[in-house]
């Protein structure tokens, strides 16, 4: 119990309903190769494991800061980005998966620092639309710098070789499924540490400051600081996300990273699983990306409609969270 303790920085989910919730999230991601054979269910459990990075990450800025930011997708896009331009430019090696990675947190936390040291002393609303002015550029100048992006097509690349579908090391075991679980591993990892940052004492200060940011600045601490940091770490986040997505598809373009779409996602993972929760995040993710694969099969042209019902339903029925009502429960 105390390992499980510290792994989960002491933050236990406190809920019976709640645990379930998760030990089957965990090992069903964990199992979903095998229990769920086909390229779809492993191309969607890869989908969950980085979207739920994605939006932990997002939730340290909006529901443990109080930070609304329109950015994210962007950092989600450098990331991709740089895995992929090293891949295409430089070959398919493991020097070129690091020399993307690299860069990519490099630009995404500069990027980061740039906009929260002369944006964030706005007001929400104002940093809010910075933030998707930023992006919308960035993404404008991606599908515009072709040479190096590939444009509105994207850039397809090869993998090294250990995680191409081809290698097979040993019977059962192919280069498809060693990918799927280093995104698996490196996503539960990220994950972990996020939530060993929210129940730090860094952690603390944040939720002082979005709690009352006046009072904060008064008994001594920066908030523009510590906001900054906290886009700094968010972006990193974000950053390597996109990364494990680059690595996992082979593919990057402006549709599938730097899209408003995905940010509405984000936002509507992080709202429907609770808000100012690692684990909420986590939750809201695996119910959205499953709804969008297969609650279209389903419900054929009109599951949209369906889905936003069932979010206004979310909203209104769990002002909280899914978590925040597991909790009270």
């Amino acid at each position: 119990m105390k390992i499980l303790r510290s792994i989960l920085s002491d933050d236990l989910p406190r809920s019976r309903w709640l645990t379930l919730v998760l030990l089957a999230i965990l090992i069903g991601l964990a199992v979903a190769p095998f229990a769920f054979p086909g390229a779809k269910s492993l191309n969607v459990a890869a989908r969950i494991c980085v979207f739920i990075v994605l939006a932990a990450s997002f939730d340290l800025l909006l529901g443990y800061t109080g930070i609304v930011s329109f950015a994210h997708t962007m950092f989600f896009g450098i990331g991709a980005y740089g895995v992929a331009i090293a891949l295409t430019k430089l070959g398919a090696s493991w020097t070129s998966v690091a020399i993307g990675v690299g860069s990519g947190l490099a630009l995404a936390i500069v990027l980061a620092v740039l906009i929260g040291l002369f944006s964030l002393r706005l007001r929400t609303i104002f940093f809010a639309m910075i933030t998707l002015a930023v992006a919308s550029a960035f993404a404008i100048l991606a599908s515009q710098l072709s040479d190096i992006t590939g444009g509105e097509d994207g850039l397809n690349y090869r993998l090294p070789e250990l995680l191409r579908p081809s290698f097979r090391p040993w019977e059962g075991m192919t280069g498809r499924l060693i990918d799927y679980y280093i995104v698996y591993g490196v996503s539960l990892a990220l994950v972990l540490g996020l939530l060993r940052i929210v129940n730090s004492p860094f952690g603390s200060v944040l939720m002082a400051i979005r709690e009352n940011p006046f009072r904060a600045e008064a008994i001594g601490y920066r908030t523009v600081v510590y906001r900054t940091l906290a886009s700094c770490i968010a972006a990193a986040a974000a950053a390597l996300a996109g990364a494990l997505l680059a690595l996992w598809s082979a593919q990057a373009s402006p549709d599938t990273t730097l899209s408003f779409d995905i940010m509405v996602d984000i936002l509507l993972m992080v709202v429907i699983g609770g808000m100012g929760t690692i684990y909420g995040p986590a939750i809201g993710a695996v119910v959205l990306v499953l709804a969008q694969n297969y609650l279209q099969a389903l419900l054929g042209d009109r599951w949209l409609l369906w889905l936003g019902v069932a979010f206004i339903l979310c909203v209104y029925f769990f002002p909280t969270g899914i978590v925040g009502r597991l909790r009270r429960r």
